[in-house]
């Protein structure tokens, strides 16, 4: 039961038909693991709290750097050289202190993961590299946990839903993790600094969902957006029930190493000179209709959304070459592609951006 100064606290989301007192009850009940308190960790993190999430646990071996202050606005000055977990405690139990919370300030791997994750009910991933997003994948898997998870790069981030009511896992639409020349995360690259907060909202957002029970969980769903257009879309995979079968965990620093199975890259110039030797290429804008009627390089239009129903529309004698807006989304379309049969299929590297078109 709620006492009456919850209510209070809570009682604009109370007032909602669709969550009233007795979904506000099972936030209070429900349990959330986050994975990393950094950028998407951070606002996930308050806006749960803030809903009244009754137990939030918090594993982040890391400590406050003064370059994570232009996103990860849980922090201040004052915390630099602490660490993220325990500081977010303080600030969270000051945010809320009608709330659970539980610190692990440690780095998950395969010796840890399964222990940390087995008394959650749902877990949230925020992590920043793709050998942890596979790791708590399969660990989600092996416990049967939903897990929540965004990643973002520059201005483009996603956010799904995994592992659901036997849903699509992560493996389901990245099957392997990819090489280190393939892997944005695990390099210095930029970012702005809104855009954690907009992916880890809605990863927030997903996890108030699925506890109440109200509306449309991105199960099976992924949703990408570009802040730069705020152009958004959402493409639909399906589960496939061999990435069920998972009884040993990866070792998560393997995550930028090794060879894998990844999309071959090709420049824009070397685009045109292909382009004019072969004239059975297909060239293909997997970006939005409105993005490509803006501005294009030619070809067809076959967004990213679409595309699992549009692959008859693809020659897989011919090569074919994919772009978008940075070279995100025609990776995932170039992935998607190799996978399901076609073998000459090449991704414009860093989009259309920097082009001077």
């Amino acid at each position: 039961m709620l006492s009456k100064e919850e209510q209070a606290r809570y009682s604009k989301q109370i007032i909602l038909p669709e969550v009233k007192l007795e979904g506000q009850e099972k936030l209070h009940a429900a349990k959330v693991l986050v994975i990393g308190a950094g950028g998407l960790g951070c606002p996930v993190l308050q806006y749960l709290a803030a809903a009244g999430v009754g137990t939030l646990g918090i594993v982040d071996g890391d400590q406050v750097e003064i370059s994570n202050l232009q996103r990860q606005v849980l922090y201040t000055d004052d915390d630099i050289g602490q660490s993220k977990a325990m500081v977010a405690e303080r600030k969270l139990k000051a945010l809320n202190p009608h709330i659970a919370i539980k610190t692990y300030p440690v780095f998950i791997d395969n010796k840890n993961a399964l222990e940390l994750i087995r008394d959650y009910d749902i877990i949230v991933d925020g992590s920043d590299n793709f050998g942890t997003r596979y790791l708590v994948n399969d660990a989600c898997v092996i416990l049967d946990k939903p897990m929540v998870s965004g990643a973002i790069y520059k201005f483009e981030g996603q956010v799904s839903v995994f592992n659901y009511n036997n849903g699509p896992t992560y493996r389901c639409i990245f099957p392997e993790p990819p090489g280190a020349d393939e892997s944005p995360n695990c390099a210095d690259i930029g970012v702005i600094a809104t855009l954690p907060g907009i992916i880890g909202t809605i990863q927030a957002n997903e996890v108030i969902k699925m506890i109440t029970g109200i509306g449309e969980v991105l199960s099976g769903k992924l949703l990408v957006i570009d802040t730069l257009t705020m152009n958004s879309h959402i493409f639909h995979f399906k589960l496939n029930e061999a990435n069920k079968n998972i009884t040993l965990l990866p070792d998560a620093k393997l995550n930028c190493e090794g060879p894998a199975t990844v999309p071959e890259s090709i420049g824009y110039e070397a685009l045109l000179q292909l382009m004019k030797d072969d004239a059975s290429i297909q060239l293909i804008d997997v970006r939005e209709k409105e993005e490509h009627e803006a501005v294009n390089i030619g070809g067809m239009n076959i967004p990213l959304s679409l595309l699992d129903s549009s692959y008859h529309l693809i020659d897989p004698d011919n090569t074919v070459i994919l772009y978008c807006a940075s070279g995100v989304r025609s990776n995932q379309s170039a992935k998607l592609l190799l996978q399901n049969g076609f073998t000459k299929v090449l991704n414009l590297k860093n989009g259309i951006n920097g082009l001077s078109l």
